[in-house]
């Protein structure tokens, strides 16, 4: 695997955003978070929308949160939250690439560079 895709990538590949097409390299290896499929699912309108986004998300590896994912995320909560109103999700996100040192490539760089630092990226203006 090559880097993590953020929910705000994956969202702009399903609106078919011009720049996040371009951008988008298809022999690169992609994962997803598990919080990252239910943002993205949880955020659809229909029956129609929701088969549609499945079939985006099915193309990217899903990465499951450990235990210590999970204790990293609530202790980055607990620092973050009201210094940088960071939220349970992006910690549980930012969690899976502080562990696996790949790139989360996303576009909230305002939360994920706190927790992450160098490894939240943003790939295309």
């Amino acid at each position: 695997m090559d880097a993590i895709l953020d929910t705000t990538v994956v969202i702009h590949l399903l609106r078919r955003y011009q720049p996040a097409l371009a951008w988008f390299n298809t022999t690169q290896v992609y994962g997803i978070t598990s919080t990252t499929w239910m943002e993205v699912m949880e955020g659809t309108t229909g029956k129609a929308d929701q088969v549609r986004s499945k079939g985006i998300l099915d193309q990217f590896e899903t990465l499951w949160l450990t235990a210590a994912d999970q204790q990293w995320a609530m202790n980055q909560l607990e620092r973050f939250q009201f210094s940088y109103h960071i939220g349970m999700n992006d910690c549980l996100i930012a969690s899976i690439a502080q562990r696996s040192g790949l790139p989360l490539y996303t576009h909230n760089l305002k939360d994920m560079t706190p927790l992450i630092g160098p490894l939240a990226v943003k790939p295309y203006p």
